[in-house]
């Protein structure tokens, strides 16, 4: 623990000083105030700013300190400043002659949106970050292992995992794990996850045993594979350097850069070899509306880097525009749901026979609600649903119809959801007033025929139309200036976000250059 600490930049053992002075950490010689009171006799504690101090001073309290608990938590924080600090160097130091897979690591390592993704609270509790070890095979080791996760809904509004997969590069397994969420679980999501909570009577497997078989794993330099790979090592509470994310390294043939295929995706639309197709990704990772499968997930990332390996694929060819128009006339959204509402309990809701999705945040949990889709089998079938559901009409802010619907939990608490079509366009409506027209015309009937009383009628129609016209034009302003005030509160978050971002690049840009300055000190001691 005292290499740990002497080894260790001024900014780190600033952030560790000042971190035990926020824990209340005290060691032989008290709290850190404490200790400046004996160890410098002309300053003392008034000088108690960290970062005003020497690494001796600082090192030197820190091996004051003895409690094995504090001692973990200080190492925890060094090791995810040398993994951030390996990141840097894996940038700087790739060799020449790089291998595919190291190729893949540097791609990912590139791509604009790593920081952002990979940017984790990893000096929170539980936490840990794996060891690269020698920089020798750190540099040469082209082993891979693949992982997916999947992850539930816990009661704190926090994701938990339950499921983990690993699979190597000869799509072996070499983890296939439930995990107990240690925690009260508000909705299993097994829609998407596959899991229910009969899946985890007995399983007294932990995170913590996940973490170490992992890091187990992923010693000296060993590439980690999966899509999105970031979720799941925000799942895993795992810090790794070397990584290959297949959202980042595969990309479509038009469209922006940060616009990230999904799984299923790059097995529909790649453009592979004909041969290769059925030798290799002859099929769907997962119908759609069907739950994931962790182990198919984890194997199809796996293979998708292999195919770029070989150099047998091509690029991803855009969805379809008719394709995703009739998807999503299959769907009804369902959004504005109450996180204390589990998705198992929207079958009770609305009609029909389909399948939930729960749109998942990146994250975390945002807010108090969260969506939905109620996935059919046709259009017709989604729309027949839509009609049979009792509920308020109402219009979203773009003017689409929706139902603002109200019901019963099985607890008999109350709650409250919209559900909406997502198509723009309702074809059974055009339809119906298609024959409407048809009939009226086949009859003979003409407007100037029609009685003074009928043409009376129409009018008033047409005026309570007007008037309710005029009412929804209302609405739909307070509507929109809320959605402004919304949306400007957006901004000032991206703002920040973006600062945060700025303040973590010039972090990074003074390690570098502390850690040049080191090394430049070590050739000359030599």
């Amino acid at each position: 623990m005292d290499d740990l600490f002497a080894t260790a930049e001024k900014k780190v053992l600033v952030e560790i000083v000042k971190l035990s002075q926020k824990r209340g950490m005290k060691g032989d010689k008290g709290d850190w105030k404490q200790f400046l009171s004996s160890y410098d006799k002309k300053f003392g504690a008034s000088l108690s700013d960290p970062g005003r101090r020497s690494n001796d001073v600082l090192t030197a309290f820190l091996k004051t300190l003895n409690n094995e608990d504090d001692l973990k938590v200080l190492a925890k924080v060094v090791q995810c400043h040398t993994t951030r600090q390996a990141v840097e160097q894996l940038l700087k130091n790739f060799p020449e002659n790089e291998s595919p897979e190291q190729k893949l690591v540097r791609a990912t390592l590139e791509h604009p949106q790593y920081p952002l993704d990979y940017s984790f609270a990893s000096n929170d509790q539980d936490w840990v970050a794996t060891k690269l070890g020698k920089k020798s095979k750190v540099m040469t080791s082209n082993a891979m292992f693949a992982v997916d996760c999947e992850m539930v809904l816990c009661e704190d509004g926090s994701e938990a995992l339950v499921k983990v997969c690993v699979v190597d590069a000869d799509l072996q397994v070499k983890l296939n794990e439930f995990v107990n969420p240690c925690k009260e679980v508000t909705d299993y999501r097994s829609e998407i996850t596959g899991v229910s909570a009969s899946d985890l009577d007995g399983i007294t497997c932990t995170l913590k045993d996940i973490q170490k078989l992992l890091k187990k794993l992923l010693s000296d330099g060993t590439i980690l594979v999966g899509h999105s790979l970031c979720n799941d090592l925000q799942a895993l509470k795992l810090e790794h350097a070397r990584v290959i994310d297949t959202a980042y390294i595969y990309r479509y043939s038009d469209g922006p850069i940060h616009r990230k295929p999904s799984l299923n995706n790059l097995y529909g639309r790649l453009i592979f070899p004909y041969y290769f197709i059925q030798s290799v990704l002859g099929y769907e990772v997962r119908k759609q509306g069907s739950p994931h499968n962790c182990l198919d997930d984890a194997c199809a990332a796996m293979k998708l880097v292999l195919a770029k390996i070989k150099g047998e694929v091509g690029v991803i060819a855009p969805p379809a525009q008719e394709d995703v128009r009739e998807v999503n006339m299959a769907k009804l959204l369902l959004h504005r749901i109450p996180i204390t509402v589990p998705s198992e309990e929207l079958h009770n809701v609305i009609p029909g026979n389909y399948t939930i999705q729960v749109k998942q945040p990146s994250v975390k949990v945002q807010g108090d609600k969260y969506s939905a889709f109620a996935i059919f089998t046709s259009p017709q079938e989604a729309h027949q649903a839509y009609e049979k559901v009792q509920g308020g009409r109402e219009k979203d802010s773009y003017g689409r119809p929706q139902k603002l619907i109200a019901f019963k939990l099985s607890t008999g608490v109350t709650a409250d959801l919209f559900v909406r079509k997502m198509a723009n366009v309702d074809s059974s409506a055009q339809v119906s007033s298609k024959r409407a027209l048809e009939v009226e015309e086949n009859s003979g009937v003409h407007k100037k025929q029609k009685t003074g009383q009928k043409a009376e009628e129409e009018t008033t129609a047409e005026l309570n139309q007007c008037c309710d016209h005029l009412k929804e034009m209302e609405r739909l302003k307070e509507e929109q200036q809320k959605a402004l005030e919304k949306c400007s509160d957006q901004l000032k978050e991206i703002e920040g976000l973006k600062q945060q971002l700025q303040n973590k690049e010039f972090e990074i840009s003074t390690l570098n250059k502390i850690v040049s300055r080191l090394q430049g000190g070590k050739k000359k001691g030599k």
